[in-house]
């Protein structure tokens, strides 16, 4: 359950519905199985799996949801070797070209005929809610994936005024004046991958893994322009990911200072560990996220 990618959002408006409102709101969308026909759906469902029918788990006043989505698999060479098979067989049989139109029309036909076949796969989008904070984040890797989960939820709620986290500063301005200065804020420790970029259109992308950033070649690249998009770092000796331009959060991290309280925490059940690793989490984010905003100028609220 850990989050390993976190797509942050910031509440414009206080989040005033209790735990059980919430719930009775997220059950519009309850999670259901695609259709025979259906190419996906998309639904909420129990945080905790199985053992739990609840869809949202709260804990120390942190919100926690989990979005499905199933999809139907139809390999596109399968449909596009079918759908040639189809169209020369047609177009025998009519003695002429069909047209443009017409191999559509027998394309969607076909896809019709082949979804009840088709195999199906699913996948999981956690987020939670910090009310008191107020913060949304979602554990998604790209941008789209946590937009189409904030999307559903507005669909759930009415609406939920949230946007992208944004800072005064420039994320990348603050990075590249990290390397460059071989320095960062002292609860901040610079660790061993990062991307550089040109700043011109379609400019030339550099990516360092597993290298000493403070070397001459690193800085020679920053001084002929490049500026940094990705930056691995290390915050506290608590947590270790990569920030990137938009300040979204890759590869998350929580390190033995947090996993040693895991450890130390006796529990009974799955249930109960996974109470223990979200409460774990979503306290340590909730001191995280604040010293994410300094680190990079604080909030731009215009």
């Amino acid at each position: 359950m850990w989050f390993k990618n976190l797509s942050i959002f910031r509440l414009t408006e206080d989040f005033t519905l209790a735990p059980a409102d919430l719930e009775q709101k997220l059950e519009q969308m309850a999670f259901r199985p695609c259709g025979s026909h259906e190419e996906f759906t998309f639904g909420w469902t129990s945080p905790l799996g199985k053992s739990s029918e609840q869809l949202v788990h709260s804990a120390n006043g942190f919100l926690m949801l989990c979005g499905k989505k199933e999809e139907r698999v139809l390999p596109a060479s399968v449909v596009n070797e079918m759908l040639q098979e189809k169209i020369l067989e047609t177009e025998e049989q009519q003695g002429r070209k069909l047209a443009k139109k017409e191999r559509t029309a027998l394309k969607d036909e076909l896809i019709f005929e082949l979804l009840p076949r088709a195999f199906t796969f699913s996948n999981k989008t956690y987020a939670y809610i910090d009310p008191k904070g107020g913060w949304l984040i979602v554990d998604a890797a790209s941008a789209k994936k946590a937009e189409d989960l904030l999307s559903s939820l507005r669909k759930c709620l009415g609406s939920l005024p949230a946007v992208p986290l944004n800072t005064i500063e420039k994320p990348v301005k603050v990075m590249t004046e990290w390397l460059i200065n071989n320095q960062a804020p002292d609860d901040i420790v610079i660790e061993d991958e990062c991307e550089l970029r040109s700043p011109e259109e379609e400019g030339g992308i550099i990516r360092c893994k597993r290298h000493d950033l403070s070397l001459p070649e690193i800085k020679n690249h920053l001084d002929t322009g490049k500026e940094v998009i990705k930056l691995a770092v290390n915050w506290a000796d608590r947590i270790a990911f990569i920030i990137d331009e938009n300040l979204a959060v890759k590869r998350l991290k929580f390190l033995d200072l947090i996993q040693d309280q895991v450890a130390d925490t006796e529990t009974g059940s799955e249930a109960e560990q996974f109470d223990v690793d979200f409460s774990i989490m979503s306290l340590e984010l909730s001191n995280f996220l604040p010293r994410l905003l300094e680190l990079f100028g604080g909030e731009n609220k215009a």
